[in-house]
């Protein structure tokens, strides 16, 4: 059985040494010590959210609060590329169910769309609402996956500021039903380009990739025409029209074999 994993705030294992105390409080600690029920000598990883993982034993478990002696710190490497998900607002929880997925997965960065074609509608108090609970779904999902990262849920984007979002980054696929090109075919074009010496400007920007998905309605033919403008490429997933659920987390399923982020793979086109 997998050891639980608690969350303590950025910073904390920062330096860190093996045999040196860390304390766990508020909801984390809550949970550890009076839901858990977490007692000396158990074993816990702890992790700070951007990266950095900590194994330990449980020393005190009272009230809130968790006090683990640490065994080991390591920061995990840097994955090849940044894998962000830009999720249009759907409606049933499609959006959320597609962020909580694309965590488990290994996506970087979450931010919702607010297509043309978007049933579900954020405004004022209710984007408030909303972001946080989407924040709270990405929180959760990483934690029960275990990662040393939570990805960032950043605020909503309409189809002008995507354009724009889509303009700075590395590579931005918008995944389309009508699209010719395979992704698989995109991603090995971006390993090849990055490994073919495309000079020092490209190696200067952050490899930060984009996956497009639409609402239930599909993206409209006039923000297709935005996007590419912007520099974005449309892709096909496969042969079946996927949900807007579904969508993200297959490209990034297909991406994180393709790039090499998971065990037993390189960043190599074939």
């Amino acid at each position: 059985m997998s050891r639980p994993l608690f969350y303590v705030p950025a910073g904390t294992l920062d330096g860190a040494a093996p045999g040196e105390r860390v304390t766990v409080a508020g909801s984390e600690g809550r949970h550890a010590a009076t839901v858990r029920r977490l007692g000396p000598g158990e074993g816990v990883d702890l992790a700070d959210g951007a990266g950095v993982r900590a194994a330990g034993q449980v020393e005190q478990a009272e009230g809130s609060e968790l006090v683990v002696v640490l065994e080991s710190v390591v920061r995990e490497p840097r994955q090849p590329f940044r894998l962000v998900l830009v999720q249009a607002l759907a409606k049933g929880d499609r959006d959320e169910l597609a962020a909580e997925t694309a965590t488990e997965l290994g996506v970087d960065a979450v931010v919702p769309w607010q297509a043309e074609r978007s049933i579900v509608r954020w405004k004022a108090e209710k984007a408030e609402k909303s972001l946080a609970k989407w924040r709270a779904v990405v929180f959760a999902a990483a934690k029960q996956s275990r990662r040393a990262t939570v990805p960032a849920v950043e605020a909503a984007l309409d189809s002008a500021g995507l354009a724009r979002r889509i303009s700075s980054a590395r590579l931005a696929v918008v995944l389309h039903e009508e699209a010719v090109e395979p992704l698989s075919r995109v991603l090995d074009s971006l390993i090849a380009h990055r490994h073919g010496g495309d000079g020092g400007e490209a190696r200067g920007r952050e490899d930060e990739v984009l996956f497009v998905v639409g609402p239930e309605g599909g993206i409209s033919p006039a923000e297709i025409a935005r996007f590419t403008e912007a520099g974005a490429v449309t892709a096909l997933l496969g042969p079946h029209v996927l949900r807007s659920s579904t969508a993200g987390p297959a490209a990034l399923a297909l991406a994180g074999d393709r790039l090499g982020r998971w065990p037993g793979r390189t960043a190599e086109p074939s």
